[in-house]
């Protein structure tokens, strides 16, 4: 189950946005929590699908709280749970998290978080090239993920750097033909704050509507 909602989730997110996976996504979530009280593994992937899919954070963070009760030094908890609170526009908080779980698992595959969390958190704050810097540490540490190019492209397109803007959105597009600015922001489900900004830079950037 545990591996089951994860894989359901980014069918969901990233193939057009499927009701059928979805909905898989979350029944699977849904059965980890109830079964795996003692995994926190279980409970961390079960915790950010029930946030990003079923867009209930209460319900995600109640999950990730008992993911760490079962193991605190549970870095991957903190990593996604940086990720749930970037959405939700929660940005001191959202690089809080992303740091513990870096100073936990300073190697650890999901350590581009700490950087992809961060640098939402300055582009929402307005601090684009801070925003650039941290973008870029993400891309360095997860350069198959086309969402660490996609914000890199973001706060190069706000701060002025439209040629290079327009590149790393043609990386987006490489790696996810099929991204459209309309399907993330309606799978993601941010606050406005963050959600209006993303969509003009994107757009600015050259990714399809």
């Amino acid at each position: 189950m545990r591996y089951a909602t994860q894989c359901h989730h980014i069918i969901f997110l990233r193939d057009g946005l499927n009701e059928e996976h979805r909905a898989a996504s979350i029944r699977h979530a849904e059965a980890a929590i109830a079964f795996g009280q003692d995994d926190a593994l279980a409970l961390s992937f079960a915790g950010f699908t029930i946030g990003m899919d079923k867009h209930d954070r209460a319900a995600a963070f109640a999950a990730l709280d008992a993911a760490l009760a079962a193991s605190p030094s549970s870095a991957i908890t903190y990593f996604l749970g940086s990720i749930l609170l970037t959405w939700a526009g929660e940005t001191e908080r959202a690089v809080e998290w992303g740091e513990r779980g870096l100073r936990l698992s300073p190697l650890d595959p999901w350590r581009f978080v700490t950087f992809y969390s961060s640098a939402f958190s300055h582009f929402q704050c307005g601090r684009y090239a801070d925003a650039v810097a941290a973008a870029r540490k993400a891309v360095q540490y997860s350069q198959g993920f086309s969402n660490t190019h996609m914000i890199l492209a973001a706060a190069l397109a706000k701060s002025g750097q439209l040629e290079e803007a327009k590149a790393a959105a043609m990386r987006v597009l490489q790696l996810l033909p099929s991204f459209r600015v309309s399907q993330l922001l309606a799978g993601l489900d941010c606050v406005p704050v963050l959600a209006d900004p993303l969509r003009e830079a994107l757009l600015l950037a050259g990714l399809p509507e």
